[in-house]
Formats: C-alpha cells, structure tokens, sequence
C-alpha cells in the first residue's frame, strides 16, 4: 500500500531535511486521510483509488504549474514541479504515446468501431486497460484522431 511507504519516508524526509520532499510527501498523506474519511470508513483504500488520488493530484499541480509559468511565477512553478516529481515517483510508469497509440488501435480493431460517434465506447475500454499508465486527455486525443 502506498499510504505505508509514505510514512516511512515522510520520517526520511524529515531525517535529511529535505524539504521538497517532505512537502509533497505531506499533500499525498493528507490526500489520502481525507478519502478515508470522505467515504465514511476507517478501512483500508486499495491500490486503485489510491493511484487515483496520486493522479489528481498530479493534475492539479500542472494545472497549477501551467498557471505560474503564464504569470511568468518561476518561484511558484518550482514548488509545484518538485511537488509533481515527489508524487509521480508513487505513481505506475506511464506509457509513451506510441504504446498508447498500440492499445487503442487494438481496442478500436477488437470493437469494430469505424466513426467518431462511437468514442464513448472506445475511451470507456481504453480508460479502463490503461488506467493509471495514461493521462486521460492524451487518450482521448487519440481516440479521436484514429476514429476521424
């Protein structure tokens, strides 16, 4: 379970002094806690929602970094990139676009699919297969530029 791993190196962090680290170690805990009890249980997450919550919170600090690079902020961009470098180490490696580009063919051959009015379907296999190995946006930028 991640939730685990980043105690322990919430303490190394914290040992080397090393504050990035720390930092993005601390938003992926609270992250974590907050699902817990948004749901209402004390049990365990699985791996599954766990890699979700790592993904959104990758998201939002591109999002973040993106808005700061606009504002010309490269103090602000710093934190955020080094909070997305601690995080993604959590996260499964993710597919470059030609293996990505590999499954939704398969998946667009393995369906029939021949027109754009049937993305939906496509993008709800392929969202499903490669689920934490891919950004769901460069997914759906494929999905439309092989069905076009």
């Amino acid at each position: 379970m991640i939730s685990t791993t980043i105690d322990q190196e919430i303490k190394q962090a914290m040992l080397a002094k090393d504050q990035a680290k720390l930092r993005g170690l601390r938003a992926i805990k609270a992250a974590i806690l907050l699902a817990k009890t948004e749901k209402g249980h004390a049990e365990e997450l699985d791996q599954d929602a766990e890699i979700k919550i790592l993904q959104k919170l990758v998201k939002q600090r591109k999002e973040s970094a993106t808005i700061y690079k606009e504002q010309g902020r490269e103090d602000l961009l710093l934190v955020e990139q080094e909070e997305i470098d601690v995080i993604s180490q959590f996260l499964p490696q993710q597919l470059d676009q030609a293996a990505i580009e590999a499954v939704v063919v398969r998946i667009i051959a393995e369906t029939g699919a021949t027109s754009i009015k049937e993305m939906g379907k496509i993008m709800g296999v392929a969202n499903k297969e490669l689920a934490g190995k891919a950004d769901g946006k460069l997914i759906g930028e494929i999905v439309k530029a092989k069905l076009a």
